[in-house]
């Protein structure tokens, strides 16, 4: 019951440290009761097969905690309109099983090497599991530690240095010294050993804010101009109305709430993802004689000095299978297709420019892995309007340059915005701008779409760049460049968001190093490895003579 007890303290403190409804502070000390768990097993407890039981316990612990912080997931639909329950057992128990298997690790290694030892290797080896997280297919960093402090920006300006996997570091380093003091304590009892060791946790929490606070407070970074943006939010429902209405009534609509919504110059026109056309999707062979995109010139000509940028479905025939995209598949004799979520800017007399999504949704719009669980899972992934096959990307990203001012703007399609060194490839390209081209009303009024446009703060500081971004149905928003929301729309409007967005074009330490701790933790993670594979060598050889 000690274990149990333990167990269920650790998931209560990682769930309610969640935004966007918990308080973030108890993060710094939600994986010490899991840790004394661990130990207590580990050294004194008298269970047979104590990795299982640290296994089993583990996962309880992070079961919980992903069911409390993301079972909105259930909220998706399936196509005959009932909720998908595989929309949320899936990322649950597979999320929750790799967590599990990386505190096994831990396990294993700390009893192999040490206490001390073993500490270094679980932040090193989370550090490494959250980098993994956000580049394989089954991508899902939605539940990283550094996320957790995205709703008090004022506390984590600093992650225009670090990024958010420098607060997870920031967040393993106290726990680790907390579980580390409690130990010492119970060996000694020594007052002044305590007495030091809060000092340093108090200081390990508390200095990172003041330079925080600092940072904030002297934030004087000139913008190199000011843009004028409508952010169009047209509340189409994605489940029926999305795919019941024909593709003219939707672009129709679209530009009746951008006309009735323009009040002076509007320098962009920002809708959401996929958009347009509804059901199927656009050709971009055809893009300069497409009637939805020509319509949409045709609505820019009045408005002179403005560009048009918006999600749509897209798709590309190939009529050989020569150097055929993986992600191509048949659809006729001799013709393949590849189909994208793009996003296009639109300006008259000028071609269509487009980028392709390049961070996809598991199970929506990739299959991950699919040689291997296709077999397994048959069709049974999620389909939210989306496809059982995957969807193609862009190697690189892209950014649009306005050709009427000195606005460059990064077209960040939804999911991408969750991926902090992706999205500073965007301002490498030069891109002074975030847009934020989302489609949130998959899951209902849930905490989803509010964590979703909460994650989109920490990129507006790590980049130190302003974000438009522009929601279906979920909320439209403008962000400062410290995070702050300055505006934002209600979940279930159909309106428009109007912001003066300034431009910046200064890169922040961030956005030229990246995720630079995490590097250092994989290069640490495959010392300690090797250290561990060594000292096995030498005690075996040591034994044998």
């Amino acid at each position: 019951m000690k274990y149990i007890l333990l167990t269920l303290i650790s998931a209560m403190l990682l769930s309610v440290s969640w935004p966007t409804y918990g308080v973030p502070f108890f993060i710094f000390f939600a994986l010490v009761p899991l840790l004394m768990m661990e130990h207590d097993i580990s050294k004194f407890s008298a269970i047979k097969r104590k990795s299982w039981a640290v296994f089993g316990l583990s996962y309880i612990c992070f079961v919980i905690w992903n069911v409390v912080t993301t079972g909105w997931l259930y909220g998706s639909k399936n196509p005959d309109g009932s909720h998908s329950l595989m929309a949320v057992l899936f990322p649950v128990l597979v999320n929750s099983l790799l967590y599990s298997l990386a505190f096994q690790l831990y396990h294993w290694y700390k009893n192999a090497q040490g206490t001390y030892w073993g500490l270094a290797f679980l932040i090193a080896l989370w550090m490494s599991f959250e980098k993994f997280h956000m580049a394989w297919e089954l991508t899902w960093p939605w539940l990283n530690l550094g996320n957790v402090f995205s709703e008090y920006p004022k506390l984590i300006q600093w992650y225009d240095t670090l990024g958010a996997t420098g607060g997870s570091f920031w967040i393993l380093i106290v726990n680790v010294f907390i579980f580390y003091s409690l130990r010492v304590w119970e060996a000694g009892r020594k007052r002044k050993e305590l007495i030091i060791n809060l000092s340093v946790i108090a200081g390990l929490i508390i200095l990172p804010m003041i330079i925080s606070i600092f940072k904030y407070n002297s934030f004087k970074e000139k913008p190199i101009g000011q843009i004028n943006v409508l952010m169009l939010q047209p509340d189409l429902d994605p489940y029926a109305e999305k795919y019941a209405k024909d593709s003219i009534t939707i672009l129709n609509d679209l530009l009746n709430l951008a006309e009735q919504n323009s009040k002076g110059q509007i320098d962009y026109y920002i809708a959401p993802e996929t958009s347009l056309p509804g059901r199927g999707s656009i050709s971009e062979t055809g893009f300069e004689k497409s009637l939805l995109l020509n319509n949409i010139k045709g609505f820019l000509s009045k408005h002179p000095g403005s560009v048009f940028n918006t999600g749509i479905s897209s798709h590309r025939y190939y009529f050989s299978d020569v150097d055929l995209p993986k992600e191509a598949y048949q659809v006729n004799q001799g013709v393949w297709v590849e189909s994208f979520n793009a996003a296009v800017q639109i300006v008259p007399d000028k071609k269509v420019e487009v980028y392709h999504k390049g961070k996809l949704v598991p199970g929506v719009e990739i299959f991950p892995y699919m040689s291997v669980l296709k077999p397994l899972l048959g069709n049974a992934m999620l389909n939210l309007g989306g496809t059982v096959a995957s969807l193609g990307t862009d190697k690189e990203r892209v950014a649009f340059s306005n050709p009427y001012n000195k606005g460059k703007i990064a077209p960040i399609i939804c999911y991408e915005s969750i991926y902090g060194e992706f999205v500073t490839d965007y301002v490498k390209k030069g891109a002074n701008f975030l847009a934020i081209m989302t489609n949130d009303s998959w899951w209902g009024v849930t905490e989803g779409h509010k964590q979703l446009l909460s994650y989109a703060r920490l990129r507006a500081i790590e980049t130190r760049r302003e974000i438009a971004r522009s929601a279906n149905s979920g909320i439209s928003a403008h962000i400062n460049a410290k995070g702050e929301i300055e505006a934002d729309t209600l979940y279930g409007d159909q309106t428009a968001l109007f912001a003066k967005v300034n431009l910046y074009d200064q890169q922040s330490f961030y956005t030229r190093t990246g995720d630079l701790l995490s590097r250092i933790s994989v290069f640490a993670l495959g010392f300690l490895v090797f250290y561990f594979v060594i000292k096995r060598v030498q005690s075996k050889m040591g034994s044998r003579k």
